[in-house]
């Protein structure tokens, strides 16, 4: 190296995420400084550790005790910004990807069809929304991660039950999306990885098992055997999908990226029965799966240590595919 890397500060809260970026980022040569975001304290008057800052905090950060990290992201990236820190997923990016709400507005401001989305908060509000939308429909929560607390309904009484019942689960903050449920015409989702204005790949994830789609390999191990390898049938479970960087939906990902500020993010759709393609979902944390790495030659967190090492003005050491 001709000059001195600059430390990459990485804010996160799931250490089981970390291993493929750290690595990716330590084969650059990058010293790291690992933040972990769960109490803490913040003197906005002192100045922040000078080099660059990697936002790794998930909106499913609750489901693993860490019911604080959100709200301590928030003013903590605020506190960046103001200090002018070079920031990847910064604050704009976050607010984004803490509402699913949020998320469909900034999609149909771009032109990206998606399906009908309503909030509601309190169970009544929650019938109330459903009974705006025709056929069946899910819900999920507007803090949302992982496809978790999903649920499928093809009636109203349906719904009214599962709200009465002790499984009812109104997230981190008692909001609530109801969405079209929309048939897709396989059994898969399509997720679209970009990085740095850079369409990577995209991959099909099986919807037969559930909503439950996190592609990294952390999340297909058993969590009473966190050191076994990640079970062989995940490579049945994700696939290479046939989309390509010129795609007109992929077009549309890049500027909205561009325009809200995103520069990593897994943007997913589903493909209906009538070819239509519904864009119901973006995650900043993105994850990448080792299944495709295999299948594709396109190492996601590489490809995510490339993009750091242009912004510090290195050369690159190892290329991403």
């Amino acid at each position: 190296m001709s000059h001195q890397l600059p430390t990459v500060h990485i804010l996160y809260e799931n250490p089981a995420w970390l291993p493929p970026l750290t690595e990716a980022l330590e084969a650059e040569g990058f010293p790291i400084r690992l933040v972990p975001i769960d109490s803490g304290l913040l003197d906005p008057s002192q100045e922040p550790p000078a080099g660059l800052w990697i936002n790794r905090i998930s909106p499913s950060s609750h489901t693993r005790g860490h019911n604080h990290s959100v709200g301590l992201t928030r003013e903590i990236l605020a506190w960046l910004r103001a200090h002018r820190c070079r920031v990847i997923n910064g604050l704009d990016a976050f607010e984004l990807e803490m509402s699913k709400l949020r998320q469909d507005i900034a999609l149909r401001r771009h032109g990206i069809l998606t399906p009908k989305t309503l909030l509601a908060v309190g169970k009544e509000k929650i019938i109330e929304a459903a009974s705006r939308i025709d056929g069946p429909f899910i819900t999920k929560h507007n803090q949302g991660g992982k496809g978790l607390g999903i649920q499928l309904f093809q009636s109203i009484d349906g719904l009214r039950a599962y709200l009465d019942s002790d499984a009812f689960d109104e997230g981190p903050d008692g909001k609530i999306i109801l969405q079209q449920y929309i048939e897709p015409a396989e059994p898969h989702i399509t997720r679209v990885e970009l990085v740095g204005g850079q369409f990577l790949f995209a991959m099909n994830s099986a919807t037969d098992g559930g909503f439950e789609l996190c592609p990294s390999d952390a999340c297909q191990l058993p969590v009473q055997a966190p050191d076994v390898c990640p079970a062989e049938d995940a490579a049945s479970k994700f696939s290479a999908a046939d989309i390509q960087a010129n795609d007109p939906l992929v077009q549309k990902y890049l500027r909205l990226c561009a325009l809200e500020g995103i520069e990593v993010a897994g943007i997913e759709f589903i493909t209906a029965a009538d070819g239509k393609r519904y864009t119901y979902d973006i995650n900043g944390t993105t994850n990448y799966s080792g299944v495709l790495a295999k299948q594709t030659g396109v190492h996601g967190m590489k490809a995510f240590a490339r993009y750091v090492c242009s912004m510090a003005g290195c050369a690159s050491l190892e290329e991403a595919a």
